[in-house]
C-alpha cells in the first residue's frame, strides 16, 4: 500500500508540474504587460479569452493565439504575453472553456490529459464557430489597426490552417506550427490569404502532410511558406521556451528563429 501510495502522489506531482510550468507562471507573473480575461458568448456558452496588450503608443495588429491540445495553459497564456511584448495583440481563446459540465476554464481540469480529452471531443465547426465569434471580437478592440491573423500550435496550427479555409479575407494572414492541414484537398482552394508554416525536423507525424498540403496550395495558386527546422522537435515552440533549456538546444535555436520570423511577417502585414 505504501508503494502504490507513493507512485500515486510522484504521479500526481510530475502531472502538476507539466501542467503547471512554473516558468511560464514566472514569465506571466513578471511581465510589465497588460493582461485581462474577456468572455463572449459562443456555441451557447460563455467562452473565456485571454487578452494581453502591448505597451505601444500606436494602434497595433490583432493575432488570435490557438492552443495546443493541452487547452490554455499557462505556457499558451506566456506566449500570448510574449507577443503582445513584440507589439501586437493577443487574444487567446480557451477553446474549451465550458465544453465539460462543471469545467469553466483549462485551469479548472485536473491533469493535461483531462483537458487533451475534452479538446479532442470538439467537433470542427464548433471550433471554427467559436474563432470566427472571438475574431468578431478582436474587431471590436479600438486599439487594434485593423490587421488580424491567427496563430496555432499543434492542435491550434491544424486549426489555424483550418480557420484559414473558413475566414476568407477576414483575417490578413494564418501562422501554422507543427500543427497538419485540411484532409480535403477541395478546402484549400477557398484559402484567401497567406498560409506560414513552422516545423521541426523530427516531427515526421506531421511533416509527412507539409508535401500534399504544399500540392493542394500549389494547384489553386495559394501562397504557402514553411520553414523545416532541424533537430527540433513537435512542441518545439513551448520545449524550447524553458529557460533552463541550453542555447544550443535545437528546440532553443528553432524557437529562436521560429520568434523573428513570426515577427517579421507580421510586421509586414
Amino acid at each position: 500500500m505504501k508503494t502504490i501510495s507513493l507512485f500515486l502522489l510522484l504521479f500526481a506531482f510530475l502531472s502538476s508540474t507539466v501542467f503547471a510550468q512554473d516558468y511560464a507562471i514566472q514569465q506571466l507573473e513578471n511581465s510589465p504587460r497588460h493582461h485581462e480575461w474577456v468572455t463572449i458568448e459562443s456555441n451557447n456558452r460563455t467562452l473565456h479569452n485571454f487578452v494581453v496588450y502591448p505597451e505601444t503608443s500606436e494602434p497595433a495588429p490583432v493575432v488570435i493565439v490557438i492552443h495546443e491540445n493541452r487547452g490554455l495553459n499557462d505556457w499558451a497564456r506566456s506566449f500570448a504575453d510574449q507577443l503582445a511584448g513584440k507589439g501586437f495583440i493577443a487574444v487567446a481563446p480557451d477553446l474549451i472553456s465550458n465544453t465539460v459540465d462543471g469545467i469553466e476554464k483549462t485551469s479548472d481540469f485536473e491533469t493535461s490529459d483531462a483537458a487533451r480529452q475534452a479538446i479532442y471531443g470538439l467537433e470542427a465547426d464548433f471550433v471554427t464557430t467559436d474563432l470566427m465569434n472571438v475574431l468578431e471580437y478582436a474587431k471590436t478592440i479600438k486599439a487594434g489597426d485593423g490587421t488580424f491573423a491567427v496563430a496555432g500550435f499543434c492542435w491550434g496550427g491544424s486549426q489555424s490552417f483550418r480557420f484559414a479555409t473558413n475566414a476568407g479575407d477576414a483575417i490578413d494572414a494564418a501562422f501554422v506550427f507543427y500543427g497538419t492541414g485540411p484532409g480535403d484537398q477541395q478546402a484549400y482552394s477557398s484559402v484567401e490569404v497567406p498560409v506560414y508554416g513552422f516545423y521541426g525536423g523530427d516531427d515526421q507525424r506531421v511533416n509527412s502532410t507539409i508535401e500534399s498540403s504544399e500540392e493542394a496550395m500549389n494547384s489553386f495558386n495559394k501562397t504557402y511558406q514553411y520553414e523545416i527546422y532541424e533537430g527540433a522537435g513537435h512542441a518545439f515552440m513551448r520545449r524550447g521556451d524553458d529557460p533552463e533549456a541550453p542555447s544550443d538546444d535545437p528546440n532553443v535555436m528553432a524557437r529562436n528563429k521560429s520568434w523573428d520570423r513570426l515577427v517579421s511577417i507580421l510586421n509586414e502585414l
